[in-house]
């Protein structure tokens, strides 16, 4: 599996774990609905600041979401 599948499904499990919709995270980071579930599917890719930021976010480590 490539790794923009992996983050995007422990993206998904941490932000259900939370209790999170799509709507509510994409809200809090400034895109659509639409453009966060493309990184949930592995479409797009998170840069750097992304990825600690939504680390911070959803109290979980990069290496959670790199399934370390």
């Amino acid at each position: 599996m490539e790794i923009a599948k992996v983050v995007g499904n422990e993206l998904k499990q941490a932000r259900k774990a939370k209790g999170l919709t799509q709507k509510a995270v994409a809200e809090k980071f400034f895109m659509t609905q639409q453009q966060y579930s493309r990184f949930e599917n592995g479409v797009f890719e998170l840069n750097y600041n992304q990825i600690v930021e939504l680390c911070k976010f959803l109290d979980i480590t990069p290496n959670d979401l790199f399934n370390f």
